[in-house]
């Protein structure tokens, strides 16, 4: 029995097969454009042994058209030869791009591996850069170097030995390179990918570091991480340059000594002077592959390393699992003994929680900042994992929806975020499919309308992601409507109100009405009073753990009765299932 390939090794390959095919057409290419290499060594031979002797210009001028063709139809098969190879790479890019894109949105909820998802993107980047750079193509002409150096024998075997042995040479000097620089490279890379994360994670935070006065402080560090990423890139760089400079010295010696060499051939009646012109041509012309390889080799380490981590990181997150499509759901959300870890952590920060949420009800969730409310709306809006217990919706668990899911749960996060485009885009969910009347539906619906029609261009309006020209409010009445649009079942609010004037958070009740009159279900997450006034239902929770549940008045009643000392553990209201 043998062994299977691990699953990110067996998608790499399976995307690298995608272009086999034009492979083969490259190699092809590349087999006649190295035989038109021996145009150059054939031409010279030619002039030197027949032309000058005979003295004849009608055959100088024959040769010459006839090997002005020959270049051209080399010049016309090495273009062809790269653009194939740049299909090669286009075609394995496109076979990754969706799934490590769908994968880097999965894993990106841990925010341990956020930095490391935008690298992985970047691997797949330099994966395709190795099929349109030279050093593929100088791969594809190696073997043909071999080839060249026999021909040299042809001319004389102590050319041919004497080929032989700076051939060696220049091959052990290949892989000193690399035994030398590979970790050298590769810790000049991690360095640089470290000093990028955190400009990054400053430009994103430039409000709090120059309202607070951190620039200079950022600054420093900033520069400290990037004079150790230059420090490594440039020790990195004097050893590649060191073996690449000896390389192509070292080429160029060895082409003067067969020059010379033949030239005492020569002269010892031993061989022609063509020959020896054509002796040096044809050992540069094999030696050139091996040093532009060398010369291009951070390509090829840069590629090797990029591999091994898509190989890692589609191991760890594999594809998911094909779904029945359900339909649509009935707005009863029943949770039962839920239990939430957040990704990257080992301890729960909500644990057996339940409850049960009818169609037409509203849910207000409250307790103090750490209780465990944003955690609670993450996991219900399947955004992060259930560790234990589960949540039904419809009488289906959240992960049988699989993607779906956010068809039939809106869900308004505390930290909002808008994506580079148009109101109207962002509205509809960044689809590529205008429907402009269910936009303005969610608009309205969101109380957003007036709004966005206030804005310079309305709907149309060119919004550049979080950095744009709205307000917290604005963005969160958009963000309203965006988690409306499609007419979901079930509304997750996770502090509506929270940068919303008297006015918006008015609306804001408005929409929770409307949504309840349809038979819709909502949950509000808030610290606000004003958040809860459409709720019939009041959740509230205290370290994680849900200490009181039923109708709003009810627990608003035991809560206000608890003095300060019980305010930890306040009576608790037995989980229910309330009727309206």
């Amino acid at each position: 029995m043998t062994d299977q390939p691990a699953p990110g090794l067996q998608e790499l390959r399976a995307a690298r097969r995608k272009g086999l095919g034009l492979l083969v057409w490259a190699f092809v290419f590349s087999v006649f454009v190295n035989l038109l290499m021996l145009t150059g060594p054939l031409y010279m031979l030619q002039v030197y042994d027949r032309v000058l002797t005979s003295r004849s210009v009608e055959t100088l001028v024959a040769l010459s058209i006839l090997v002005t063709m020959l270049y051209a139809l080399m010049g016309v098969l090495d273009y062809a030869r790269g653009r194939v190879m740049a299909r090669v790479g286009a075609r394995f890019q496109t076979a990754l791009d969706g799934r490590l894109f769908s994968a880097t949105l999965r894993r990106s909820m841990n925010p341990h591996e956020r930095a490391a998802c935008t690298a992985v993107l970047r691997d797949l980047d330099a994966l395709q850069n190795i099929f349109v750079s030279p050093v593929l193509m100088a791969i594809m002409d190696m073997p043909w170097t071999p080839i060249f150096i026999a021909a040299i024998f042809i001319f004389h075997p102590v050319l041919g030995w004497v080929s032989v042995v700076g051939g060696a040479i220049i091959i052990v000097l290949a892989l000193l390179n690399q035994i030398v620089t590979t970790n050298r490279v590769r810790t000049a890379q991690i360095a640089t990918q470290r000093a990028h994360a955190f400009a990054e994670q400053a430009h994103e935070a430039s409000e709090v570091a120059l309202s607070q006065g951190m620039r200079d402080s950022l600054q420093r560090r900033y520069k400290r991480l990037r004079n150790l990423a230059l420090q490594q890139n440039v020790t990195a760089n004097d050893w590649t340059g060191l073996f690449t400079s000896a390389t192509k010295a070292f080429r160029l010696f060895l082409q003067s000594a067969i020059l010379g060499l033949g030239a005492y051939l020569v002269l010892q009646g031993d061989m022609t002077a063509g020959s020896m012109i054509a002796g040096s041509i044809l050992l540069g012309r094999a030696l050139a592959p091996i040093e532009q390889a060398m010369g291009n080799w951070p390509v090829v380490q840069r590629a090797r390393a990029g591999w091994r981590t898509l190989e890692r990181f589609l191991a760890v997150v594999p594809h998911e699992p094909e779904r029945t499509d359900l339909p649509r759901p009935e707005a009863r959300l029943a949770v039962k003994g839920l239990t939430i870890v957040p990704p990257g952590t080992k301890k729960p920060t909500v644990r057996n929680v339940t409850f049960t949420l009818e169609p037409g009800q509203a849910l207000g969730v409250i307790g103090k900042s750490g209780s465990g409310k944003s955690t609670l709306a993450r996991a219900l809006a399947g955004y992060w994992p259930i560790a234990a217990g589960e949540a039904r919706l419809g009488g289906a668990t959240l992960d049988q929806y699989g993607p779906t899911l956010g068809l039939h749960i809106g869900y308004l996060p505390q930290t909002v975020s808008l994506f580079a485009g148009t109101v109207a885009e962002n509205i509809r969910r960044m689809s590529l499919e205008p429907d402009s009347q269910a936009v303005v539906a969610a608009a309205k619906k969101a109380n957003a309308h007036e709004m966005i029609m206030q804005l310079e261009n309305g709907y149309d309006t060119f919004l550049e992601g979080n950095e744009n020209q709205l307000s917290g409010g604005q963005k969160q009445r958009i963000a309203l409507a965006r988690a409306i649009h499609g007419d979901p079942t079930l509304l997750i609010l996770d502090e509506p109100n929270s940068m919303l004037d008297a006015d918006g958070s008015q609306a804001l009740n408005e929409t929770v009405r409307e949504f309840k009159a349809q038979d819709r279900a909502v949950i509000v997450m808030t610290h606000r009073p004003a958040a809860i006034a459409e709720c019939d239902l009041l959740m509230v929770m205290d370290q994680g753990a849900l200490v009181a549940f039923g109708p709003r008045d009810e627990v608003l009643s035991t809560v206000l009765a608890s003095n300060p000392k019980s305010a930890r553990r306040p009576q608790v209201v037995r989980p229910q299932k309330v009727s309206m």
